[in-house]
């Protein structure tokens, strides 16, 4: 959450242009490849204000002045916030979890709607958006392999100097200690109601998934 947030963390702190940028801001609206819906109806969607939708597209136009992110950008955007690893891979798993449509790029609404969850959602609703980007193949399971891709991914990103005494098997540890609390029923896959289960009756999970919310 915290990176995705930073890549944006200038918007709070944007002062309003005088009205002949407005004005050029309209003729820019022109030539993008996509317009955003209703800022009303996402301010029914979404837990945001319309001010505060309106400073989020903001920015990400200025990020991406098309109106659209496809994946080589998000990745590019990112991996400025993890500059000692790794991000690309991680990046590759979040850009398909915002993007719900399957279709390569994530629109504003993409960005919103996840955006909400992540950061005013009930802890069900993040848990469900969790298990969505775990849930690689989205088949509604998580089985170990795509647990652990998800998992090294993480660590290849933090950067060996975030995490300087972990060994090399320290991913597959995780994972194994996770894996083996969240299958209750022993089938080889996590389901989300036993994904939700374990989260909330564990606070080790919790803390653990907590810290992996800050590089959302």
């Amino acid at each position: 959450m915290g990176a995705v947030m930073g890549t944006f963390s200038s918007l709070q702190t944007k002062q309003r242009r005088p009205s002949k940028d407005k004005i050029e801001d309209e003729l820019e609206m022109t030539t993008v490849c996509h317009r955003p819906e209703g800022l009303e109806q996402l301010e029914a969607q979404t837990n945001f204000t319309k001010r505060e939708l309106q400073v989020l597209y903001r920015g990400f136009k200025n990020e991406c002045p098309s109106g659209v992110v496809n994946e080589e950008t998000f990745k590019q955007i990112y991996a400025q916030f993890f500059p000692h690893g790794d991000a690309s891979m991680y990046a590759h798993y979040l850009f398909n979890a915002f993007d719900t449509a399957q279709n390569g790029s994530v629109k504003f609404e993409d960005f919103v709607m996840a955006l909400s969850i992540l950061l005013r959602g009930t802890v069900h609703e993040k848990l469900r958006w969790t298990f969505n980007l775990y849930d690689i193949n989205k088949d509604g399971y998580i089985n170990k392999e795509e647990m652990m891709d998800i998992v090294k991914a993480i660590y290849d990103m933090m950067g060996k100097y975030t995490y300087p005494v972990l060994k090399e098997d320290a991913p597959r540890q995780h994972v194994e200690m996770f894996f083996q609390k969240m299958d209750k029923n022993k089938d080889g896959v996590v389901t989300l109601d036993e994904f939700i289960e374990s989260c909330q009756e564990d606070d080790n999970i919790m803390r653990s998934l907590q810290l992996f919310e800050n590089v959302m």
